[in-house]
């Protein structure tokens, strides 16, 4: 509790924490906009085979005359007529058909400028449009460990800074990428900087705020990528362009990257590497900031000595990622929340990342999609608050699953039945990415937290700075468990001298 009070000292929730905290969480506007981006920008129109170059095609028919068609009537996508063939078009043609082999025409109508219109991922190549999205996915497991582990050596400020940087530099370049291969790397370097922005963004703000407030902050966080959920639909719908859709995600983070140079490093971080010269300064600036000066000044070397001893002398050394494996209770912990993270995050990237699956409007879907979080994280704060972080992480995977598996059952045809399951089993996983966020940052000590049923309940719980302090927590319920045996020993002896 030492750090807590300390916080509470130099103001607890004051004006630094609240404008920390709103600087730090705006640039997850956009990064819910950059992680479903793709939906839209590389959304795939209506298409059909472009007939060969001497096909006349002002004549009255002679565009059908080269397209088979579906079992429904409709022209299809892939397939084209080796001749035109005369008559009415009847389901799956009369003679033979080849691949497309002069090109795409696409229906400009709704998308008039995707990555699939700009580089035919179509039929043979609608592979790579899933190859896109993909390496995203790589860069975002390659930034989540490498970033996480700079964090817990360098600082959470210093990575925040070099991922707005690079989320900058990277999402500008994909808006101008000449081809396909360059536009793939250049999302890869994006994924890779906008997972450190989501692990440093809660980290620093947990670090910063007081116990009885993190939940707080966890769900407004959450909001936050919801909102961005909400302007990506706006945005989507009135910049149809990917190019310029691209270009206006990623500019932002220009700002972002100038504002956040003057971000205050955690203190927390700075205590557990044993920097308690920096340590004194940032409180000493942010007692000022919250106009705690008086007991900012009370604060010296020898008062944070007295307060953080015990982190001091058992952060020293531990502070390697190899301690996740090494520890039991830190073994433990990683794997279970390895578990959950692959969990929720399979789930539900599998369901908002194929929008146009659902047979609606991409924008509607989407609108709904941003619009289900809001319940769903009120009810999982509420949750969080009164029964433990414990409970709600448990109930929000259950009922997920059970909407997943019961949509894999629904008939194709029942689209609105199968739609709303989605609906509410995003829901679900949205308030479960709400809860696993706070709880790996409660969870995990300080020196290496940038990494259900079985964890420990944190509700109303410090943050371990140290792995002995994780050590301890997990020993401590044994430890009050024997204590209780040990007093009941004699109150049972007497109860059965009483009844003889």
């Amino acid at each position: 509790m030492a750090f807590n009070d300390l916080l509470q000292q130099v103001g607890g929730v004051g004006r630094f924490q609240q404008i920390q905290v709103t600087l730090v969480v705006l640039p997850l506007l956009l990064m819910a906009s950059h992680n479903t981006l793709q939906n839209f920008t590389a959304a795939i129109p209506t298409h059909h085979c472009r007939p060969p170059a001497d096909a006349n095609l002002s004549k009255d028919g002679e565009l059908e005359a080269w397209l088979p068609r579906d079992r429904q009537g409709q022209p299809e996508s892939c397939l084209l007529f080796t001749i035109p063939q005369q008559g009415p078009p009847f389901p799956n043609g009369t003679g033979a058909t080849e691949p497309c082999t002069n090109g795409w025409i696409y229906d400009n109508g709704t998308f008039p400028s995707t990555i699939v219109t700009e580089w035919d991922l179509v039929c043979s190549n609608r592979a790579l449009r899933q190859l896109a999205q993909s390496l995203y996915m790589v860069g975002v497991l390659l930034g989540a460990m490498v970033f996480g582990y700079l964090a817990d050596r360098l600082g959470r400020r210093k990575l925040l800074i070099l991922n707005y940087l690079q989320t900058a530099v990277s999402g500008t370049c994909a808006a101008f990428a000449p081809n396909f291969p360059v536009y793939c790397a250049f999302r890869l370097l994006s994924g890779m900087s906008l997972a450190g922005i989501s692990l440093n963004c809660m980290t620093l703000n947990v670090e910063w705020m007081p116990i009885h407030t993190r939940a707080c902050v966890g769900t407004l966080t959450g909001y936050v990528y919801s909102l961005g959920q909400f302007l990506l639909a706006g945005v989507a719908l009135a910049v149809p362009h990917w190019r310029h859709l691209q270009l206006l995600v990623s500019v932002p983070f220009f700002a972002f990257f100038i504002y956040s140079w003057f971000f205050i490093e955690s203190a927390r971080w700075y205590s557990s590497s044993g920097r308690l010269d920096l340590t004194l300064r940032a409180l000493q600036r942010v007692a000022w900031i919250n106009g705690k000066r008086e007991e900012g000044t009370k604060l010296s070397m020898e008062v944070l000595r007295a307060s953080l001893q015990k982190e001091l002398t058992m952060g020293k050394g531990q502070a390697s990622a190899l301690e996740l494996l090494r520890c039991p209770a830190l073994r433990h912990l990683f794997f279970c929340l390895s578990t959950l993270w692959f969990a929720t995050s399979f789930a539900y990237y599998g369901l908002v990342m194929d929008l146009q699956g659902f047979g609606v409007s991409i924008y509607l879907i989407q609108v709904i999609f941003g619009a289900v979080d809001l319940p769903a994280k009120l009810v999982g704060f509420l949750v969080i608050n009164s029964l433990g972080r414990r409970p709600a992480q448990m109930a929000s995977l259950l009922l997920a699953g059970i909407c997943i598996l019961v949509n894999g059952v629904v008939p194709q045809d029942q689209s609105i039945v199968r739609t709303s399951l989605a609906v509410l089993g995003k829901g679900c996983l949205a308030a479960s990415f709400n809860c696993i966020f706070l709880y790996t940052g409660e969870l995990y000590p300080t020196v290496i937290r940038a990494v259900t049923a079985l964890l420990p309940e944190t509700l109303g719980q410090p943050l371990p700075d140290t792995v002995h302090d994780m050590e301890s927590r997990r020993g401590k319920p044994r430890r009050q468990e024997q204590e209780q045996r040990k007093k009941m020993v004699p109150l049972q002896a007497a109860a059965r001298e009483n009844v003889l």
